[in-house]
């Protein structure tokens, strides 16, 4: 396998980013690749882009994207004041699966918690994703919570 390295995301790859978020079935149904894409995705990158609280990654092998993750860090009062880290829309491109990637983003994600004085790492993932919650139990996570959305 070529070197993989990980990098913040550009401006520049907010397509890519976007095909990945849609190439699954609950992806399919909440994005739009549409020509042009959504403004709505440009604002969210740039809003990203500009807070020092946020990452967004992509993994990158011989130029090409192929993978992603959003890694958010959370300041909080609760356990004495700890900052956690929230990871996020970790994707992997179809030709990439099965290579190990998935594991070497959360490895890097986990890291960089790590280095920003996290005291903690955490994820959320869709109830239906029963091999996503076996792929983040080997990589040492815990099911902790139970999480409830509301659509506004």
């Amino acid at each position: 396998m070529n070197a993989i390295s990980l990098r913040r995301a550009t401006e520049a790859d907010v397509r890519i980013i976007v095909e990945m978020l849609a190439d699954d079935p609950l992806g399919a149904m909440r994005e739009d690749l549409s020509e042009p894409l959504a403004a709505g995705y440009l604002d969210a990158f740039r809003a990203i882009d500009a807070d020092p609280n946020q990452f967004l990654a992509v993994a990158e092998r011989d130029g090409e994207i192929i993978g992603t993750l959003q890694l958010t860090f959370i300041a909080g009062l609760s356990r004495k004041g700890a900052l956690r880290g929230q990871i996020e829309a970790v994707r992997v491109a179809a030709p990439a699966r099965g290579i190990g990637l998935g594991s070497q983003m959360i490895d890097w994600a986990v890291e960089e918690c790590r280095a920003r004085g996290c005291a903690t790492v955490q994820l959320t993932s869709d109830a239906s994703r029963t091999d996503a919650h076996r792929f983040y139990e080997r990589l040492g996570f815990k099911a902790s919570h139970l999480g409830f959305k509301r659509t506004l």
